[in-house]
């Protein structure tokens, strides 16, 4: 009776160490392109909000060529991207490659330059409201700007600021 159970114990744990061994499989190789790498250059930075950043990614992966309303006769393609706290217009090319885009973003954290900024100049005003623009052509590059709106009691002013926190 002890041989038989030994002998089991050991039948189970040689059928075991058989199960492990995995066959190996040669996977094809893959090519990632980065179409629109100038764009993320030009606009993707790490200042500006989290919302922002994953949106211009989201535009710069998205591959107008694999749609079913891509067609080669087409000059552009136009295609808006929207989240609560903002939108992207981008137009692509018929290689998907980005031409320009148009972006807004409405009440978003601000940059700490631009706080600073603001601080330093206006040190008992509040944001209201702010509003983060940007432009951005393939020959032009990208421009940045902040828009806002500071509340001081019953007074109000509007504000426009670069990224880098200077008043324009």
């Amino acid at each position: 009776m002890k041989k038989f159970i030994l002998s089991l114990l050991v039948i189970g744990l040689t059928s075991q160490v058989y199960s492990q061994i995995v066959p190996v499989e040669e996977l094809s190789e893959v090519v990632v392109t980065a179409v629109n790498y100038k764009y993320l250059n030009q606009t993707d930075n790490k200042v500006a909000a989290i919302p922002v950043q994953m949106l211009q990614r989201k535009v710069a992966a998205y591959d107008v060529t694999t749609k079913d309303y891509y067609q080669d006769d087409y000059d552009f393609y136009t295609v808006q991207f929207y989240i609560p706290d903002g939108k992207i217009v981008a137009v692509y090319s018929p290689e998907g490659e980005i031409i320009r885009t148009i972006e807004k973003f409405n009440d978003i954290k601000l940059p700490d330059a631009v706080s600073k900024a603001l601080l330093e100049r206006f040190p008992n005003w509040d944001v209201v409201s702010d509003v983060y623009r940007v432009s951005y052509s393939e020959k032009k590059g990208a421009k940045k700007d902040y828009k806002l709106q500071l509340q001081n009691g019953d007074k109000t002013m509007k504000v426009k600021m670069s990224e880098d926190g200077e008043f324009l």
